[in-house]
């Protein structure tokens, strides 16, 4: 589908369930901290220097590390990723809870629960 830009996010915390098909196509790769044997493995089925890699992905941060490895970076490489506190939502203006006007609130969650058919 690289035709017409279309892009497909795989999420799942355990790696190991996808099948290996499915992780054969996997051109960019974004893991938090494993700890489970198979899904380190799947993490780094058909990825040059994955034996290399696996110490690198035990030593990070289990709350605010990641690695990506694959296409979308010339070479692996370990982020951090922000904190999702108080400041992050007043950064991107997201409106407190208790000063969203009721009306607002009432809309919005009718809109979900018709959104998930109830």
């Amino acid at each position: 589908m690289r035709k017409y830009f279309v892009t497909l996010l795989v999420v799942d915390q355990r790696p190991s369930g996808i099948d290996n098909e499915v992780m054969s196509q996997v051109g960019t790769r974004i893991t938090a901290l494993l700890n489970d044997e198979k899904d380190i493995e799947a993490i780094f089925t058909g990825v040059s220097g994955g034996q290399s890699l696996r110490s690198v992905l035990s030593k990070l941060d289990s709350k605010q590390q990641a690695l990506i490895l694959g296409h979308a970076v010339p070479m692996p490489v370990v982020v951090r990723t922000r904190p999702y506190d108080e400041t992050f939502y007043a950064e991107i203006g997201d409106t407190p809870w208790e000063e969203m006007p009721s009306a607002s609130v009432f809309k919005a969650a009718e809109a979900a629960k018709a959104d998930l058919g109830f």
